[in-house]
C-alpha cells in the first residue's frame, strides 16, 4: 500500500482532507471528447449533469473545453476560454460549495477559469505546453494537478518509447515538482497520465506500479475511466466500458490513489465505499 505523507490540500483557504479517497466527475464542454456521455451542450444540461454528479457523491468536477483525446482537433485560446467560462459561471452560481477543476494546458485559460470560480488547475501537459503555467498556478495559489505526458494530444501516440517506464516517468515528475516548488506552488497532485504517450501494455504496467508514485509524497489521481486500455482489451466500445473502469479504479485504490477521475460518479463512489468496508482502508 502506498504511503503518502501529504493528504491535505489548501483550497481557497480551506483545508481539504484526502485521507479518504474522493471522486472527481468529468464534464466536457467539447463536441468531440472520446466518450459521448461526458459531453454537455447547453447550460441547463450542464447544471443538471453537475447536480446529478454531486448528488451521487462527486467532491470535485473537472471542466474541460479542449478535447485531449489522441488525434483531437486543436482549438484557439479564445474559444477554449469561452467554453470553460460558460460552464464555470453557472456551476459556481448553483453549487457554490463545489470544488471545480479546470482541465487545460493553457495558462491564460487557467487564470480566467480560476477568476471565474475554479479552484484547481488540471494540466494534462505537466507544464510542457505553456511555460507560464507554473507561475500562474503559484500566483493564483491553487492546487495543481501535474500529469505526465509527452508531446501534444496530436503527437503523443508516437512518443511511447521508454528505457524504464515507471522510473522514467518518476524522474520526469520529480523534475517538474522541483520547478513547481521553485515557482512557489504549494499543493501538487500527481497524475501518471494513463493513455497519454503510453501504450495499452504500458498503462497496465503503470497500474501495477501506481503505488510507487506515492514516493513523490503527494496525493495521486487515477484517470483511467472508459479509456482505450479498457475497451480495446475487452474488445468493446467506450460506451460499454463502465464495468472495466470500476475494476481498474478498484485496483487504483489498492495502489493508494486518493482521487478517481471518472465519467460515472456513482459506481466510483460505491467502489470506494466497498473498498473501505472490505478492510483495505489502512490510513
Amino acid at each position: 500500500m502506498m504511503q503518502v505523507s501529504k493528504k491535505t490540500l489548501n483550497i481557497r483557504g480551506r483545508l481539504f482532507d484526502l485521507s479518504t479517497p474522493v471522486v472527481m466527475g468529468i464534464l466536457n464542454i467539447t463536441p468531440d471528447s472520446f466518450y459521448e456521455g461526458s459531453r454537455v451542450g447547453s447550460q441547463d444540461q450542464l447544471v443538471e449533469k453537475a447536480g446529478t454528479m454531486i448528488a451521487e457523491g462527486a467532491t470535485m468536477i473537472d471542466v474541460g473545453g479542449y478535447s485531449t483525446r489522441p488525434g483531437a482537433a486543436a482549438i484557439n485560446t479564445d474559444e477554449e476560454i469561452e467554453r470553460v467560462e460558460s460552464a464555470i459561471e453557472p456551476l459556481n452560481k448553483f453549487f457554490p460549495e463545489l470544488i471545480i477543476s479546470v482541465d487545460t494546458f493553457r495558462s491564460m485559460v487557467a487564470e480566467r477559469a480560476v477568476l471565474k470560480g475554479a479552484a484547481i488547475i488540471n494540466d494534462v501537459s505537466g507544464g510542457t505546453l505553456d511555460d507560464e503555467m507554473f507561475q500562474i498556478a503559484a500566483k493564483l495559489k491553487v492546487p495543481y494537478i501535474l500529469m505526465h505526458m509527452r508531446g501534444t494530444p496530436e503527437t503523443m501516440n508516437q512518443l511511447t518509447d521508454y528505457q524504464h517506464l515507471v522510473s522514467d516517468i518518476l524522474k520526469d515528475l520529480q523534475q517538474k515538482i522541483l520547478a513547481l516548488k521553485n515557482a512557489g506552488v504549494a499543493d501538487v497532485i500527481i497524475d501518471p497520465g494513463f493513455g497519454f504517450a503510453k501504450t495499452i501494455q504500458q498503462n497496465f504496467e503503470l497500474m501495477r506500479h501506481l503505488s510507487e508514485f506515492g514516493l513523490l509524497n503527494y496525493p495521486v489521481l487515477a484517470g483511467i475511466s472508459r479509456k482505450k486500455t479498457i475497451y480495446k482489451t475487452l474488445e468493446i466500445s467506450a460506451d460499454e466500458a463502465l464495468n472495466g473502469t470500476t475494476v481498474l479504479n478498484t485496483l487504483a485504490l489498492e495502489q493508494g490513489a486518493s482521487i478517481l477521475r471518472v465519467h460515472d460518479v456513482k459506481p466510483a463512489v460505491e467502489a470506494i465505499k466497498l473498498w473501505m468496508h472490505a478492510g483495505s482502508f489502512k490510513h
